[in-house]
């Protein structure tokens, strides 16, 4: 089995027990240690941020995890984090995250930038200009949330 797969069978658990999902692994060499970066959210049926003591508590528990499993063999450096504002939005689960966020859409007929007010079955809702827009979700190429300094 493959490394990474072998973290994930492993972090994930430990990561559910804080309240958080586990959104992917990467193990890259650094030097003569292993650099393995451990993503966390929230859930899908969250809105916000995942809080620091939720990820503090996260990271101790699947450092404790691998440890105990031995896994990775070699030394190695744990860096667990969060997808952050810049994560592209390419999947239903992640808009989901992002609802009451502005965001821009890239759709077949340009961009579309706005509140995402819910997610829908397969639809996004979207409000632009003081209307709610139904977008689907198969007509989303890309998404992204857009940073607010100061929100009204």
């Amino acid at each position: 089995m493959e490394l990474s797969s072998r973290i994930t069978e492993i972090a994930a658990p430990a990561a559910q027990e804080a309240g958080l999902v586990l959104e992917g692994v990467e193990v890259s060499a650094a030097g003569k240690r292993s650099r393995v970066v451990v993503t966390l959210d929230l859930p899908e049926t969250e809105v916000g941020s995942a809080d620091l003591d939720r990820v503090a508590e996260a990271s101790r528990a699947i450092g404790a995890a691998l440890d105990e499993a031995d896994v990775p063999s070699t030394p190695y450096v744990l860096e667990v984090t969060t997808p952050g504002t810049d994560r592209p939005l390419t999947e239903r689960r992640h808009f989901l995250r992002a609802r009451t966020r502005l965001v821009e859409l890239t759709l077949a007929d340009g961009p579309l930038e706005g509140r995402l007010l819910d997610v829908v079955d397969d639809a996004l809702v979207v409000a632009v200009d003081g209307q709610e827009r139904r977008v689907p979700l198969a007509d989303v190429a890309s998404g992204r949330i857009l940073v607010e300094m100061k929100r009204d």
